[in-house]
């Protein structure tokens, strides 16, 4: 359900965009709000990566604004992170998949070369009661995109958790929720490599 707030940071983030077009073939990256709040130039120094996050968003949600987003760029590739609040609002993680099917076909519409990363659904603190949905969820996307050609499934999951198999609280802001600067760091490092592959 796409919301006024949702419409109002989208055309927040194209007038952004219109103020500073970034070059074709630039890397976008979209998605929910640990998109939003992710400082890319902090994470990656001078790479000139264009941040299209919207908060309270699910997959659909950003397939919904992707030719608004995503085609007037022309994005080399896309990085998504989505499908956390899905699974918080009751998607099962067959709905998981089949949503970001239809982002990948919507990113791709007019691109069809575009490479999209997916992200994988983070275990937090605050969301720790869903996280078997989750990992199945994780399973299919990581699944699909082992089969399509151009697609990468980012899988940060083994990385938050620590030794006891739970999240890593310092990755995490006081809410268990979001992410920390460390746990940023953690995110960008497992996508440069990612988009080196």
């Amino acid at each position: 359900m796409f919301t006024l707030l949702m419409e109002e940071e989208v055309a927040a983030i194209e007038q952004r965009r219109a103020a500073r077009p970034p070059e074709p073939g630039a890397v976008v990256f979209a998605g929910s709000s640990s998109v939003r709040l992710w400082d890319l130039e902090r994470s990656f120094p001078g790479a000139g990566y264009v941040n299209a996050g919207f908060g309270g968003s699910v997959i659909a949600d950003s397939t919904h604004f992707a030719p608004r987003l995503l085609a007037p760029f022309k994005p080399a590739a896309v990085v998504f992170y989505a499908g956390d609040n899905d699974i918080a609002k009751g998607a099962t993680p067959a709905a998981v998949l089949a949503d970001f099917k239809g982002f990948v076909a919507a990113a791709r519409a007019d691109n069809p070369v575009c490479r999209v990363l997916f992200v994988a659904v983070k275990p937090s603190l605050a969301r720790w009661k869903l996280f078997d949905v989750q990992r199945k969820a994780n399973a299919l996307v990581k699944g699909y995109c082992e089969r399509e050609q151009g697609l990468t499934f980012v899988d940060v999951v083994p990385l938050m958790l620590g030794a006891d198999g739970t999240p890593r609280p310092e990755l995490f802001v006081k809410d268990g929720l979001y992410l920390s600067p460390k746990g940023y760091e953690l995110w960008a490092a497992e996508v440069r490599k990612a988009l080196l592959r």
